[in-house]
C-alpha cells in the first residue's frame, strides 16, 4: 500500500465522528430491542400516539421508501453488502474531514446505516416503527436509524450551502484550535 498516509484510514475528526456512529448505533439498537422485545409492537398493531403520529411494527424488506425488495437471500445479501460498501465509503470520508459538523454529520450517517444494515443481517428486514400521518397522507415508517441518517444528511446540505455554519472559513481541530483553510 505504498503512498497511502495514515489518513487514508484514520484522520484528526475519526475518533469524534465514530463516537457519533456508536451512540447512533447503540440508540437505535436500544430502541429497536426495547420495541419489538420490551413493549412487543408487534402484538399490539397500530397504537394512535397523537392524531397524527402512531407506533406501528413494519418490516422492510428493501431501502427507503421500500424500494429494490429483497426476498430472498441473495438479495438481503446483495443489500447488506451494498450498505457495508457504503459504510465503507463513509469511514474513508470521515477520515480526511477538516470540520467538526462534517465528523457529526458521517457519524450520524454511519451510526443510521449500521442501525439499519444490522437489522438486515440478523432479521433480513429493517425493523421500521415510526408513521406520520395527516390529512390522509401517511409518511413512509421509519426508525431511529433513519433519524440519524437524515439528520447527518441536512447537516452536509447545511454545510455545503452556508460554509460559515462551521467556523467562516477555519480548519476545526479535534484539539480545539483552529487553523487557517489555506495551511
Amino acid at each position: 500500500m505504498a503512498g497511502m498516509s495514515r489518513e487514508t484510514f484514520w484522520g484528526p475528526w475519526s475518533f469524534y465522528g465514530s463516537l457519533v456512529a456508536l451512540a447512533g448505533f447503540g440508540l437505535d439498537r436500544l430502541n429497536k430491542w426495547w420495541m419489538i422485545e420490551v413493549y412487543d409492537i408487534a402484538s399490539r398493531g397500530r397504537v394512535e400516539v397523537t392524531s397524527f403520529f402512531d407506533l406501528v411494527m413494519a418490516w422492510n424488506l428493501g431501502v427507503s421508501y421500500g424500494l429494490f425488495q429483497a426476498q430472498t437471500a441473495l438479495g438481503v445479501a446483495i443489500l447488506a453488502g451494498f450498505a457495508i460498501a457504503v459504510i465503507i465509503g463513509l469511514g474513508l470520508w470521515l477520515a480526511r474531514v477538516e470540520y467538526r459538523v462534517t465528523a457529526i454529520a458521517i457519524g450520524l450517517i454511519l451510526g443510521g446505516a449500521l442501525g439499519n444494515v444490522y437489522d438486515r443481517i440478523f432479521y433480513g428486514a429493517v425493523a421500521d416503527f415510526f408513521s406520520f400521518h395527516a390529512f390522509g397522507f401517511y409518511w413512509y415508517i421509519f426508525n431511529i436509524a433513519d433519524v440519524w441518517i437524515a439528520l447527518g444528511v441536512a447537516l452536509i446540505i447545511l454545510e455545503s450551502v452556508w460554509p460559515g455554519l462551521v467556523g467562516a472559513g477555519k480548519k476545526d481541530s479535534p484539539d480545539g484550535k483552529s487553523g487557517d483553510k489555506s495551511a
